[in-house]
Parts: structure tokens; sequence; C-alpha cells
């Protein structure tokens, strides 16, 4: 069964006549783009495209199903325009983790929407708050910590917590980083952080008390403060800005796993699977 997604991506490259511009067109990432051609080409049996450094072609089998391709897209379209399904499109409703970077939770809402044929709902919230979510059907699926309790659990990956410095600050050239050669440095509080706990007891230990220039819960904010060498402070390790670099922080060695939570029964999950692969990258899963 050929999926009407597929076809979208396979005119878009014929359209744009290369994977990255017509990733953008459908606003997917590349990779997600070639795996659908990947999929189409995997249906029909037969190589769309022939691929080079400089430019992409239709193969004869591609050109055979460009006119096929088109004509199914413009009777999907009159379909819709006859029926009204325009206004009735299904909504996904997706929770995310309140500490995840909103540059990749806005690309995996648009890849979504278009992998789906979607509106998307975003729903943020803490972990627990999104697990209460899902419990009571107010939201379909959750992008969230892994839970074993949590049905259909499926991680994406795992990453550590790290200091954020701004590049100006004495210790910036360091790799790693004791909590105790931080005695004289301000610190802003992640109010939302998973570990908040921890990292409070963690330096404690060590004798530092600093001073807290900041409290919250906007991870840009924190961001942008930390590059202005306001502060510095304790965040996972796929938060990166201009004007702040990261460090271990010794003896921190706790970490998160980020995955789906959907019941069996969720419409849409592997497709949202997939895609949150490909925005936050199974390469980095930690066993």
């Amino acid at each position: 069964m050929i999926e009407r997604y597929l076809l979208r991506y396979f005119l878009a490259v014929v359209e744009h006549g290369n994977f990255t511009r017509a990733a953008d067109a459908c606003a997917v990432t590349q990779p997600t783009l070639s795996m659908g051609i990947s999929r189409l080409e995997q249906s029909v049996g037969q190589a769309l495209f022939k691929r080079s450094n400089r430019r992409v072609e239709l193969t004869p089998a591609g050109a055979r199903l460009v006119a096929h391709a088109r004509q199914i897209e413009a009777q999907f379209n009159r379909a819709e325009l006859d029926m009204g399904s325009a206004q009735v499109r299904q909504t996904l409703r997706l929770g995310v983790l309140s500490s995840l970077p909103s540059m990749c939770i806005a690309k995996l809402a648009a890849a979504v929407m278009h992998a789906c044929e979607v509106n998307v709902e975003l729903v943020e919230g803490r972990p627990r708050e999104l697990a209460e979510a899902l419990a009571s059907s107010r939201i379909d699926m959750a992008l969230t910590l892994a839970d074993e309790a949590a049905p259909g659990f499926r991680p994406i990956y795992s990453e550590g917590y790290e200091l954020a410095l701004p590049a100006s600050h004495p210790l910036a050239s360091r790799e790693e980083i004791e909590a105790a050669q931080l005695g004289d440095s301000i610190m802003i509080v992640r109010r939302h952080c998973e570990v908040l706990a921890e990292t409070s007891r963690h330096f404690t230990r060590a004798g530092v008390r600093p001073f807290f220039s900041a409290r919250t819960a906007n991870d840009e904010r924190a961001l942008a403060l930390v590059a202005a060498g306001i502060g510095l402070t304790v965040m996972p390790a796929c938060f990166a800005a201009d004007g702040v670099v990261r460090a271990r922080l010794k003896g921190f060695n706790f970490k998160r796993t980020i995955g789906l939570s959907a019941p069996s029964e969720a419409q849409f999950a592997d497709r949202v699977l997939a895609a949150a692969t490909e925005v936050f990258g199974v390469a980095h899963f930690d066993d």
C-alpha cells in the first residue's frame, strides 16, 4: 500500500530536484524525507531516482510514477474539497517534556504534522503531569522520561547532565570540573530540572553554597543568561547556544532517557516515533 505522504515527498523531490530543498518544502528533516523515498521505492519494487552529488534524476520507473502521483494527489484534493474533509482534519495531542529544546520540539511538530497529515496540539508538562494527562486520555501520546510503568514506552535516546558555562569563565577550557572549584561562581537555577534536588545535594556535599542570580523554568532564558556571563547552570547535554561551553561535572553521573509513551491502540505512534528518532538522534541512545 502506497501512503499519500510518501507520494507528496516524491513529488516534492521531482519539483525541487534536490532532497534538501524538497525536505524544506515538506517541513521535514532531510533524513526523514530520504527514509520516506526509500519506503516508497520498496513499495513499488523499483528505484525511482538516480542519485549523485550534483543532482537527482528520475529513473524510467520514476518517470512513469510521476503522472500517477500527480493524478492521485489531484484526486485527493478534489475529494477533500467535495467532502469538506479539510475542515475536519484529525488532531493529534502530543505531550512534550518541558525540559526539551524548543527547536527540536518545533521540528518534531512539523514532521509529525506532515507525516501523519494531522493537526498537532502540543501539551507541555513535567513527567508526572504528562503521565496523568496520558492516563486520563487528555493527550494521545507523550515524549517524556523513561517510566517502566508508562504504557508502551519506547526509548529514543539518553543523555547526561553537564555544566553550562559562559565562554569567558576561567574554567571554560576544562573538559571536567569539580564542584569545589565553583565555590565563587554565580549559579542559575532551572526550576523544572528533573535532577534539581540531586544537583543541590551534590554542591552542598562539596561545601559550595553559591549565590543564585536567577531561578527560571525557561531553558532558553537560562542559556541566554549563561551566555551573557550572568552565571552558570546544570543542564541536559542536548542544550547548546552561542557563547556557552559545556563541561562534565565530576562525580555527577545522573542521566535521563527520553522516549515515546503511547497506549498500544494509539494511532500514528510508529510515525511519531520515527520522526522523534530523526529529530533527536537514535545514535545518541546509550543502553
